[in-house]
């Protein structure tokens, strides 16, 4: 297995939970599920690589800036698939 991301929490209350997520290249978050909705909002530009549960793979391009929502239930392993670190802040509303 690569490295693993590393997670920071920033804010965690009742309400939400804020994280910043740090990948080296290569590194990835191993498989999980989303209890929450949850918000991305990109650090940096670059190449996500998205394993769902029946091994399936796709892609996100994300951009600097450009947040995107999901739904509680998602089922991945996100893996950063760019030569150099990848960021982002997840935002998740308990």
């Amino acid at each position: 297995m690569s490295d693993t991301a590393v997670p920071t929490v920033h804010i965690d209350n009742a309400r939400t939970r804020v994280t910043e997520w740090r990948f080296a290249p290569g590194a990835e978050t191993g498989f999980h599920r989303h209890e929450f909705d949850y918000v991305i909002l990109p650090v940096s530009t670059g190449r996500l690589k998205l394993i769902g549960p029946d091994g399936g793979e796709t892609f996100g391009e994300l951009s600097i800036g450009v947040p995107y929502y999901r739904d509680a239930g998602v089922e991945h392993n996100v893996i950063n698939a760019n030569d150099f670190e990848f960021v982002f802040t997840e935002v998740e509303f308990k």
